[in-house]
């Protein structure tokens, strides 16, 4: 149904005449503002009027809010800084249902967030941007100037992130804007939950109605509370520009990775994005080097296994394969058996897909295919090399197999990982 405009509603309220709406469309089109705008700043409206006129056409009820009484637990049913950032007022609540106060009755994006944060329905009524400010102070302690100061905190305190300086220079791009904010923080908000739960995963899954978030936590995926579905290419493209990627391709598989800053932590993220039948599927790799980076004695072996796990890797020759599921620690365990194997007398080469962690005093091979360097050609190399130990990432094929077995079987002793069910 065609909506009616709204200076024709406020003719029909008897607010204004034609001759006024005339006039406020010329200076809308030369002071580039809305209509109900220009026909406050000319005199002609109230705030209050032009609200209601825009709740009339877009068939939502109008409240004033500086008329009503909200009850304490409906104002503590929406935190402060939910409602400051955002701009909404709650002013009713049932079980699973909040009804909210804005002034843009197109902000779908706002109700949107709120559900996501409030895990509730929302309903919605509309009130003036006044009033809603009044209200801000009036129920949650802040002026207008404080509640830009506090959504700008609060933005920092919830992503927390500082991307280093190549990454930073790469984010400054046209097509991030002022509008994108609340999806880049949603992103941050993601990747830092993530980080809370020491995950080392994170899954974000397109479906025909959803969007569903899984985080990897020893080894088992958990799903969480999903952003809603209309956020799906917004949150992929945040991901794409983060990583360096091709933000246009989406018919091809593309891998990149991001390095940040979070909680005072250095994080190596990789990530995987694959084109489903429902939009791009997304992996996150969560490297953080605070976890991934720790001595044997950390890893939580039982001391007669510990003893036992010492003599084995000082072998001066063999192969030392750790098994198991994805984030089951296996890239841990073998870091950590290099960080205790690492001396000056030692010659340590690894080939890794990718380079995880980088630990002073060991020569580090990345695999890539695109130029023809396998795991199996890099070891081939790494033989003539002179090496005492060789690290391989994992044994994914016959041919690195091979010639892994064959590194040991020639004085070398060779560390590498299994992808299987279960040790």
């Amino acid at each position: 149904m065609k909506r009616a405009p709204r200076g024709a509603i406020l003719q029909q309220m008897g607010v204004v005449t034609f001759e006024q709406v005339e006039e406020a469309l010329e200076f809308q089109k030369k002071e580039r503002c809305k209509i109900g705008e220009a026909l406050i700043r000319l005199g002609y409206a109230t705030p209050e009027q032009v609200a209601q006129a825009l709740a009339k056409q877009f068939h939502m009820p109008y409240i004033d809010l500086n008329s009503i009484d909200i009850p304490e637990d409906v104002i503590n049913s929406v935190p402060a800084e939910v409602a400051i950032e955002h701009k909404i007022v709650p002013i009713q609540g049932r079980q699973r249902v909040v009804t909210i106060a804005m002034s843009d009755p197109l902000d779908f994006e706002t109700v949107d967030n709120v559900r996501f944060i409030l895990n509730k329905e929302v309903e919605t009524v509309l009130a003036t941007p006044e009033a809603i400010d009044d209200a801000l102070r009036r129920y949650y302690g802040y002026g207008g100037d404080d509640l830009a100061k506090l959504a700008e905190e609060k933005g920092k305190e919830l992503d927390d992130v500082t991307l280093r300086r190549e990454e930073a220079e790469a984010m400054v791009d046209d097509s991030v804007s002022a509008d994108d904010a609340p999806v880049i923080k949603l992103v941050s908000t993601i990747i830092a939950e993530a980080l809370k739960q020491r995950a080392s995963d994170i899954h974000i899954e397109p479906f025909e109605k959803r969007l569903r978030i899984r985080y990897r936590i020893d080894g088992i995926c958990v799903e969480q509370e999903s952003p809603p579905k209309r956020l799906q290419g917004a949150i992929v493209s945040r991901i794409k520009i983060m990583a360096k990627l091709d933000m246009a391709e989406k018919r091809r598989p593309q891998d990149g990775a991001i390095q940040l800053k979070m909680f005072g932590r250095e994080l190596d993220l990789r990530v995987s994005i694959v084109p489903s039948t429902w939009g791009e599927s997304v992996v996150i790799r969560i490297l953080d080097r605070e976890r991934g980076l720790m001595p044997l004695e950390k890893l939580g072996l039982h001391e007669d296994d510990f003893k036992r796990f010492k003599r084995i890797i000082r072998r001066p020759n063999g192969i030392f394969l750790v098994t198991g599921p994805t984030g089951s620690g296996k890239t841990t365990t073998l870091y950590a058996v290099l960080m205790e194997l690492n001396r000056s007398d030692v010659k340590i080469i690894t080939a890794e897909d990718p380079i995880e962690y980088h630990i002073p005093g060991i020569n580090q091979c990345q695999v890539n295919r695109k130029v023809g360097m396998t795991f199996a050609r890099i070891i081939r190399a790494m033989l003539r090399q002179a090496p005492n130990i060789i690290l391989v990432g994992e044994i994914r094929d016959k041919e690195t197999a091979d010639v892994a077995i064959q590194a040991a079987l020639t004085g070398h002793l060779v560390f590498s990982t299994l992808h299987t069910n279960d040790a």
